[in-house]
């Protein structure tokens, strides 16, 4: 089993991830979906081996990459931040993209929005913001056995 914190959407909002530190240490990845990816390189400063980043719309300095597929336990994971696939208007786009190179979900932010969908046999995850006017959620996911369990879960910041 391999077990994923995934955030997104924290806008220079470090007082969350710093909370987090604990979560980050005890996870085998650490996936920041963008916007900006300068706190994904805050968070990979520390844990530089389990941690991903993704760029997002707001990105000037790119620090990480725009999309990402992993493959963990037997799963394929397609990781973006979703503003390329137009997340805010349907998620048919990022399923076909996902589906496209074989994965079985995929991570994306963007909205803000914290939610879990299924498109034609696709996960469509969303850890929603990190941000200081939000809920304050991230995503838990564990990948085992081929399955994929996540939770969303609120922090206070």
């Amino acid at each position: 089993m391999k077990t994923f914190i995934i955030v997104s959407d924290t806008h220079r909002n470090r007082l969350p991830l710093d909370r987090m530190d604990g979560l980050f240490k005890e996870n085998d990845y650490i996936i920041h979906l963008g916007d900006l990816s300068s706190d994904g390189g805050y968070i990979r400063q520390k844990y530089p081996q389990k941690t991903i980043v993704l760029n997002g719309n707001c990105d000037l300095d790119k620090l990480g990459e725009d999309e990402k597929v992993l493959e963990v336990e037997g799963v394929k994971i397609f990781m973006c931040h979703g503003h390329m696939y137009g997340v805010k208007q349907n998620l048919s786009r990022l399923a076909s993209a996902a589906k496209d190179r074989g994965c079985q979900a995929a991570l994306y932010g963007h909205t803000h929005t914290p939610r879990v969908d299924e498109i034609d046999g696709v996960k469509l995850i969303n850890p929603g913001t990190l941000s200081r006017y939000s809920e304050n959620t991230y995503c838990f996911m564990a990948v085992t056995n081929g399955r994929i369990v996540e939770k969303i879960t609120r922090i206070n910041a």
